[in-house]
């Protein structure tokens, strides 16, 4: 489980198909401290087994149905992606229960500046608008953010400077994808109401 609360960028070393897996070698320095071979990441919201690490370096396998159902399959050497550890139960938890598995990839439609604050609508997977809120919660890239406006399979949040800083999406433009993790409350109703009737 994580939080949706970012820890820091990392940069794509590498990214290739191996023989029974891809594997992604990603530079990073903070998610490193405390690690260990079979932790947790969230790479981009979704999350991933280290394999292996040093102190240039995070490694990962990655299934093919991982990379054809998130936006890994646009990552290249250089490609900046959201990282944050799994949740300890020492910890703080700043933004909401995050599970690390993709729902979809989402477009970014308009992605700027309204006077001093920062508007982001993505166009989400088909059905997906289902599972939104206004005001609740949604994972863009691992990020916790809180809905704004929905409209269909589409919505908005604001983003506040501390996120554009830290996290990839102050490098993102319009026409780009993104992953998104709709709020687990909400998948869970969905299947108990389902479940009634029937």
């Amino acid at each position: 489980m994580f939080t949706g609360i970012v820890e820091e960028t990392g940069a794509v070393l590498a990214f290739e198909q191996g023989a029974a897996a891809w594997s992604l070698r990603l530079a990073a320095q903070r998610v490193r401290a405390g690690l260990a071979v079979g932790d947790s990441v969230a790479v981009n919201g979704c999350c991933l087994t280290v394999t292996a690490f040093d102190d240039e370096e995070l490694r990962f396998d990655v299934l093919e149905e991982t990379r054809r159902l998130t936006n890994f399959r646009f990552l290249r050497p250089g490609s900046v992606v959201n990282l944050e550890k799994s949740l300890s139960f020492n910890g703080k938890i700043g933004g909401h229960f995050v599970s690390g598995h993709i729902d979809g990839v989402g477009e970014i439609e308009i992605l700027e500046t309204r006077g001093q604050d920062c508007y982001l609508r993505v166009r989400g997977p088909k059905n997906g608008g289902r599972y939104l809120i206004h005001k609740g919660s949604i994972a863009i890239d691992g990020i916790s953010l809180t809905v704004a406006e929905v409209e269909d399979d589409a919505f908005a949040v604001w983003l506040i400077p501390t996120t554009l800083a830290v996290t990839n999406l102050g490098r993102r433009v319009a026409g780009e994808f993104v992953n998104l993790e709709f709020d687990l409350l909400g998948k869970y109703v969905e299947k108990l109401l389902v479940g009634r009737s029937t």
